[in-house]
């Protein structure tokens, strides 16, 4: 179980860092800024994969995380990075992250309340 406290953590962390990278920024600010759009896309890709890697089991116990969409944006964005609508990125960020964050907030704390 210590592996899946250890993936929550750094999904916890990467939607935090994809927030903060799109925060008081605007869709063109960030297509002009190279490093913050290679940060942001890193942080998404981290998100996916760590949540590809959760284990079954945690996600059949929390059936209401939707658990595949980090995954598949980061599969888009890994194998698809030349089309990246950056607008979705975007909006992801700003509108999805926050709720998301705190349903693997939730999670976490209800794994690490298991723990001996």
């Amino acid at each position: 179980m210590r592996r899946e406290l250890v993936l929550l953590a750094e999904m916890i962390e990467a939607a935090e860092q994809a927030r903060a990278l799109v925060a008081d920024t605007d869709v063109s600010a960030l297509d002009g800024d190279r490093q913050r759009r290679d940060a942001l896309l890193w942080n998404f890709t981290v998100l996916g994969e760590a949540a590809a890697q959760l284990d079954d089991a945690v996600k059949e116990r929390f059936p209401a995380v939707e658990w595949a969409r980090p995954s598949q944006l980061r599969n888009r964005i890994v194998h698809g990075y030349w089309s990246i609508d950056l607008a979705i990125l975007h909006t992801t960020a700003t509108d999805q992250l926050s709720g998301f964050t705190q349903q693997l907030r939730e999670v976490l704390f209800e794994l690490e309340a298991d723990e001996p």
